[in-house]
């Protein structure tokens, strides 16, 4: 600047060389607003016109990762009734507390205790599921009854998978320390379109990690609940017809509550035994 000041080029070209030559990073991730993009496309060009962008023969990938707008009913950047911009914290302590009637009505019998535990991990995850299922580019319209739901896209419903498969555990009284050991036969139609369910999530994986679109993965878990909940019902677990077509389908419960655990936690969110 004119008066001797640095303007934001400047420190995210300073951040940029630093991250590449001190760091020894080989990519460089940035996530904001949109609005930011063509700012981030000239800092690029211009690292990789002073010769940044290629240390010692390695090509550093330079990307800029923007994400839309979170909106009010009213299609208006969310705010306050004040008109002020609405603090994270007071955001999740709402969500805890919204999540907790909702905890009460569904399963009254949890201890106190455990209420209060999982209606934690409940709020804060919906509220970050509400965020991570939509497409990045994209603004989305927040909703508290949407993102709370235990039907739909949304983390409760998936939460809430994960804990149903872990009472059919306890309900059968089946330790998953022997998983994974059985042998696995795909006999039913519902049996086979959740194992190829299944054999989908590290390709689902690797997608969203070279292309930085975490909804990808959201809608993979969604739908691997949807087709879980069909072969639930459709294939009876502790009631099989023969001990070897029993143990089969336990398998496939562990499979499923195993991925959901792992693609949950991918997007920082919990995965409640109980709820």
């Amino acid at each position: 600047k004119s008066d001797g000041g640095y303007n934001y080029g400047t420190f995210d070209l300073a951040g940029i060389r630093f991250r590449i030559f001190e760091l020894e990073a080989d990519r460089l991730i940035y996530v904001t607003d949109s609005r930011q993009s063509l700012h981030f496309s000239q800092v690029f060009e211009a690292a990789k016109s002073c010769g940044w962008a290629n240390r010692k023969g390695n090509e550093i990938s330079l990307e800029h990762v923007p994400f839309g707008s979170v909106l009010d009913e009213n299609n208006k950047p969310l705010k306050t009734r004040s008109g002020e911009n609405i603090k994270l914290s007071d955001l999740l302590s709402e969500a805890i507390d919204r999540a907790l009637v909702v905890v009460n009505e569904k399963n009254p019998s949890l201890s106190e205790e455990s209420k209060k535990t999982v209606a934690r991990a409940v709020g804060i995850g919906a509220v970050k599921y509400a965020d991570l299922s939509q497409n990045r580019n994209n603004d989305y319209v927040f909703s508290w009854n949407r993102m709370l739901s235990l039907n739909g896209n949304t983390a409760p419903y998936l939460q809430y998978a994960h804990a149903r498969i872990c009472s059919i555990f306890k309900k059968g009284n089946v330790s998953e320390e022997q998983f994974p050991k059985n042998e696995i036969n795909l006999a039913h139609p519902s049996e086979r379109a959740l194992g190829l369910k299944l054999l989908q999530f590290p390709e689902t994986v690797l997608c969203v990690a070279d292309e930085l679109r975490p909804h990808v993965l959201c809608n993979y878990l969604y739908e691997l609940a949807t087709v879980f909940s069909f072969f639930y019902d459709q294939c009876p677990v502790l009631s099989a017809s023969s001990a070897v077509e029993r143990a089969s389908r336990l398998e496939m419960c562990f499979l499923v509550r195993s991925v959901l655990a792992k693609g949950l936690s991918v997007l920082g969110l919990e995965s409640p035994k109980e709820m």
